[in-house]
């Protein structure tokens, strides 16, 4: 069967779905996403998986996506981020049969993505991404998806789309902010940028950005005229979001902590983190329970602290005392599923002293990087409790050692490795050719040796003292049960 592309693929694999959960880091597995498909959703993504630790470990395709299949869980696309084509490639062959379609990662801001070359930060690299989508499209039974950001010119941003259109990207998610509104810096995401790439492609176009509830859905789908609605911060507040109902949260939490019992299993972290954005106006005002949410080991501990903020969230209600000045600017009671909305940031307009520059600069700069020498008064409150435990800790990158990489795997070596390795290839490397490495602690050889010792003692000793014949006299002398009385 050939393989469906752009909007023969959005309406009869994706089943022309509208309604999309966003892939995010460690918060759109499996539970979550089934919830949000009760709730209306009608397309999931995966987490952002790394294609290179995709491909080489067994475990983390496991944990991140093969134990995770569920007839439920349909329509998926599974996203990748990575900035080689082969091993792009690989890490999509190894997914392809168990989601209907591959993602790119072009739209990850944050400083990990900066580190590892990959997400926004190849926006610039096009011919690179050209190569990568033209692989997959050419080699993948399954169609290949990319996720971006704009670029400050709509000219730019266009001409961008239009390449990996033309690539073979088969659905395009833009999502309307630039690499650098992110954190304090966020801001309103560009519709505009979005409208015009939708005019300028013919391919399926998800819209991504400033979707608190459904009714800016419908308002992003007149306006832009996209085909679907991507939704991340505004779905982690509140999972029914696409059904057009703000529930009361003990009722969402309550129902995701069901749906992680019956579908284990589930990182803590990740359930923690769900309780965290889903409770997130309750906890400013219980901040003791706040505290127990973080400290607590257990899925039944959670639980617990859940219910707990219930009862004090249904006691509130039953006093009604100062209910509405206790909800400040909120729409609905704290107790209400509904968005978080960041803090604008201050507004960059010149003053009557022209000092607009000095104001934009002081929103935008980060922390000074800590002296060279690292005296306490210059480290941050966490290196300075990590200094008080540990007071020869060295944080000056200058003064750190140089470790060396493996030649296998690009990870650290052992210091004292025979083969240069790291830990896990040199046990590879040692148990294959039967070899010892002290620096590691392997013993292949020795052990080996040893055994043969062993059996070589076993046969020596076997020849020295062989058996001794049974004496036929005491054989044939009859046993005193069968002795005849005379």
């Amino acid at each position: 069967m050939a393989k469906l592309q752009g909007f023969e693929f959005w309406k009869q694999t994706l089943k022309g779905a509208r309604y999309v959960v966003a892939p995010m880091v460690d918060q759109s597995e499996l539970a979550w996403r089934l919830l949000s498909r009760r709730h209306g959703a009608q397309l999931c993504y995966t987490p952002m998986l790394h294609a290179q630790v995709f491909v080489r470990d067994s475990n983390y395709r496991r944990e991140n996506l093969l134990n995770e299949v569920c007839k439920e869980d349909r329509p998926l696309i599974t996203q990748f981020c990575a900035n080689d084509p082969e091993v792009f490639l690989q890490a999509a062959l190894l997914a392809q049969d168990h989601c209907d379609a591959i993602d790119l990662n072009l739209g990850c801001p944050q400083m990990i993505a900066k580190r590892g070359r990959y997400g926004v930060f190849l926006q610039d690299q096009w011919e690179l991404l050209e190569k990568m989508v033209k692989l997959a499209n050419e080699k993948l039974s399954v169609p290949i998806t990319c996720k971006i950001r704009v670029f400050n010119e709509v000219e730019k941003t266009v001409l961008y789309a239009q390449m990996l259109e033309k690539a073979g990207c088969q659905l395009l998610t833009v999502h309307g902010r630039t690499k650098d509104q992110k954190g304090a810096m966020t801001g309103i995401a560009s519709w505009e940028h979005i409208k015009a790439v939708r005019k300028a492609v013919n391919i399926p176009v998800f819209a991504n950005g400033n979707i608190n509830d459904l009714s800016d859905v419908e308002r992003c789908i007149q306006e832009t005229g996209v085909q679907g609605v991507m939704s991340a911060e505004g779905n982690l507040h509140n999972p029914a979001l696409f059904e057009g109902c703000s529930p009361p949260v003990w009722e969402m939490a309550e129902e995701y902590l069901e749906v992680v019992k019956q579908y284990p299993p589930c990182t803590l972290s990740y359930v923690r983190a769900h309780l965290f954005k889903l409770w997130h106006h309750t906890l400013q005002i219980h901040q003791d329970l706040r505290e127990d949410l973080a400290k607590v080991k257990t899925l039944e501990g959670l639980a617990d602290v859940s219910k707990q903020l219930r009862l004090r969230c249904k006691e509130e209600i039953a006093k009604r005392e100062d209910a509405e000045e206790k909800e400040g600017s909120l729409p609905f009671p704290h107790w209400i599923c509904q968005p978080y909305v960041r803090p604008a940031p201050k507004e960059l307009t010149a003053n009557s002293n022209g000092h607009s520059s000095e104001v934009k600069k002081a929103v935008c700069q980060k922390r000074a990087l800590e002296d060279t020498d690292g005296t306490a008064n210059t480290l941050s409150k966490n290196k300075q409790k990590k200094r008080s435990r540990n007071p020869n800790k060295i944080f000056s990158p200058e003064l750190k050692p140089k470790y060396i990489k493996c030649e296998q795997c690009g990870n650290p070596k052992g210091n004292k490795c025979v083969f240069n390795l790291c830990r896990a290839c040199c046990k590879k490397k040692a148990y294959k050719e039967v070899a010892d490495c002290p620096g590691h602690g392997l013993k292949f050889k020795t052990k080996s040796e040893k055994v043969k010792a062993e059996e070589e003692e076993s046969k020596e000793q076997s020849r020295m003292c062989p058996r001794p014949l049974p004496d036929p006299c005491t054989e044939l002398q009859p046993n005193s049960t069968n002795q005849l009385t005379l």
